[in-house]
């Protein structure tokens, strides 16, 4: 057992954290509270600033919230509070990695604002984004699978 603690079976510092979607939501949680990692690609980052999403869009999970709050008058405070322990804009203030984002302006289900939220949030210095004009969920496809390739080479 003693052995186990002395090797981690990871080594941040060689390290990146990528997703897509709620995995790009967990890529920021990951490069929040992680520390060392090379770098982070989140992708169209889902779970990214609630209370402007939950006023934003209508698409679930989104919409499920404000159905919770149209019958439970007054609690809209207490939902923004906890919805706040893994809104990915407060791990990105925590961000200590450099990080390439995407967005897509016409996604309704990741709104571009709210990506935009964690990006600008996101602490590092050393951080871009992709944005794909014409595109909704699927973000930048395969195109910002070859993005992140060359980006990610002078990490490597």
């Amino acid at each position: 057992m003693e052995a186990a603690r002395s090797h981690p079976l990871t080594d941040a510092s060689r390290t990146v954290a990528l997703g897509g979607s709620q995995g790009g939501g967990i890529t920021l949680a990951v490069g929040g509270l992680v520390p060392d990692l090379v770098a982070i690609a989140p992708d169209v980052p889902f779970l990214c600033d609630f209370p402007r999403a939950t006023v934003l869009t209508d698409r679930h999970p989104y919409r499920e919230i404000g159905l919770f709050l149209k019958t439970h008058r007054g609690r809209a405070r207490d939902v923004q509070r906890t919805l706040a322990y893994f809104d990915g804009v407060h791990f990105a203030a925590r961000g200590s990695a450099p990080a390439l984002f995407s967005a897509a302006l016409e996604d309704q289900t990741c709104p571009p604002s709210t990506v935009f939220a964690a990006f600008n949030a996101w602490a590092h210095d050393d951080k871009k984004i992709e944005v794909y004009d014409f595109n909704d969920h699927e973000g930048g496809g395969p195109y910002q699978q070859e993005a992140k390739v060359r980006w990610l080479r002078s990490y490597a």
